[in-house]
């Protein structure tokens, strides 16, 4: 789906509709298009690549995983209740602290890990349960489907933040779950070079809505960055299996270093995060000094990346709240790439030997 050669010229590769308007045949009469802020053939190509990866029958995609965060909380109204794990990636926890809130609307923040702390915490105003599994540092791992059966006997959303796990580990609707959200600059553009996000559910009434927020609040992608991830998502498959495997070995080496003094790493995927036995200071030289795990935010790209979530990506959580949940700030996030698992070992064993 959305990877046809295109129609008119046979090419295996859709074009760019780089335009921003279409011609009309009469006011008000076109040929599915008016204008690229509402819809454009490439966010078309793209929706039906990522519906048919997460086995949805719609998409709609956005111009960042925060975009399509803004437009699921724009489904709500002022004075209705959100119940979300208190282990989040920390643009979520702002948008919903520092927008949401601002415009009505009220949070609880539970363990991740307990679908009864979720059940506990519905209540009658309750519209949107949201899950991040695995989450972002910690890696904790949600029930989606033992949450997903209890919000809907409560008539309660539930939307899950697929984003670390990808469609290829990963398929949150098949569990249950209404709508599921990704940040697809992360796993699915995967090169570190596109910015874009997209929410998948096999609700007609929601597309329709989402769509309408779109072009409503104006988070529409480009027509290039949706070509961009398209041609990202066609080597899924084959880079989750290497930073899968890559995962594996880096974590197995962490957990057996003596500084090493705890490792999450939830089994599968590309994410592992690690405590030394180290100060904070140490802690920050030490990620500093690697060679192949490059000091930066984001994820999921083929290059290996390490970040301290406590001043770089969760920096807009109050301490005390990162606490709360376990987020020290010894906590170190490695986005381990498709290198050679060799040179990664060799990167960490010799910074860490410093």
């Amino acid at each position: 789906m959305g990877q046809k050669p295109d129609k008119e010229t046979g090419a295996v590769i859709p074009p760019i509709y780089q335009t921003t308007t279409y011609q009309q045949s009469a006011p008000g009469e076109h040929k599915g298009f008016d204008y690229t802020r509402a819809d454009n053939p490439n966010f078309r190509n793209l929706e039906a690549v990522l519906a048919a990866l997460e086995e949805a029958k719609h998409a709609t995609v956005f111009s960042s995983g925060l975009g399509a965060a803004l437009a699921v909380l724009n489904l709500l109204e002022a004075g209705d209740h959100v119940v979300a794990g208190n282990d989040l990636y920390g643009g979520s926890y702002r948008l919903f602290k520092k927008w949401g809130e601002r415009f009505g609307l009220s949070f609880t923040f539970v363990d991740s890990t307990d679908a009864s702390a979720f059940q506990k915490a519905v209540l009658q105003k309750t519209k949107l349960i949201w899950i991040e599994t695995p989450t972002n540092p910690l890696l904790h791992l949600s029930d989606i489907a033992a949450i997903s059966k209890m919000a809907k006997a409560k008539k309660v959303l539930t939307v899950v933040d697929n984003t670390f796990a990808s469609p290829y580990f990963q398929k949150p609707l098949n569990l249950g779950a209404d709508l599921v959200l990704h940040s697809t600059t992360k796993y699915i553009g995967g090169h570190s070079d596109v910015v874009g996000g997209v929410v998948a559910t096999n609700r007609k009434d929601l597309q329709d809505q989402l769509h309408f927020r779109r072009m409503a609040l104006g988070v529409n992608p480009s027509p290039f960055d949706c070509w961009l991830t398209q041609r990202g998502v066609k080597t899924l498959g084959l880079r989750m299996e290497q930073h899968q495997k890559n995962a594996k070995a880096v974590a197995a080496f962490l957990k057996k270093h003596p500084l090493c003094k705890k490792v999450y790493y939830p089994g599968f995927g590309g994410m592992v995060s690690a405590e030394f036995k180290l100060s904070n200071e140490e802690t920050k030289k030490l990620i500093s000094r690697f060679e192949f795990f490059t000091l930066a935010e984001s994820l999921g790209g083929v290059e290996s990346l390490v970040c301290h979530p406590a001043t770089m990506t969760h920096a807009s959580i109050p301490a005390e709240e990162r606490a709360k949940s376990g987020l020290t700030d010894g906590l170190v996030r490695f986005s381990v790439g498709i290198e050679d698992s060799e040179d990664l070992i060799n990167d960490l064993e010799k910074a860490l030997a410093k």
